[in-house]
């Protein structure tokens, strides 16, 4: 598998289409399909806004995963952490306060 294959299976995994995860590494569309196809390959600026995205650029370059702790917790748990590092962090912050006061919540009963 290639580095263009990785990276298009990481935009198809976080549900990403060419144009946005092109956008947001500063790439047109073409740019985009080039990658995917093989015919070029990212910069690290490019690398780094996919990763902001939720891309495993680990993944992508390397062919090996990032060393997660999903092992260790529930698939549920380990798809509300990906979404949580996908929001800027005004979400995070509000996310953080409702987890907490439900888990107060859940402690009093």
């Amino acid at each position: 598998m290639t580095i263009g294959d990785r990276l298009k299976e990481e935009r198809s995994r976080l549900g990403l289409s060419q144009t946005d995860l092109g956008a947001a590494g500063g790439v047109g569309k073409t740019t985009q399909i080039n990658y995917e196809k093989g015919s070029g390959s990212p910069d690290a600026k490019y690398l780094a806004a996919a990763a902001e995205l939720g891309v495993d650029v680990l993944y992508v370059v390397t062919g090996e995963r990032k060393p997660t702790a999903a092992g260790s917790i529930s698939a549920q748990a380990a798809e509300f952490l990906e979404v949580y590092q996908r929001i800027d962090e005004q979400d995070r912050n509000v996310l953080l306060r409702m987890a907490s006061a439900f888990a107060k919540a859940a402690s009093v009963v």
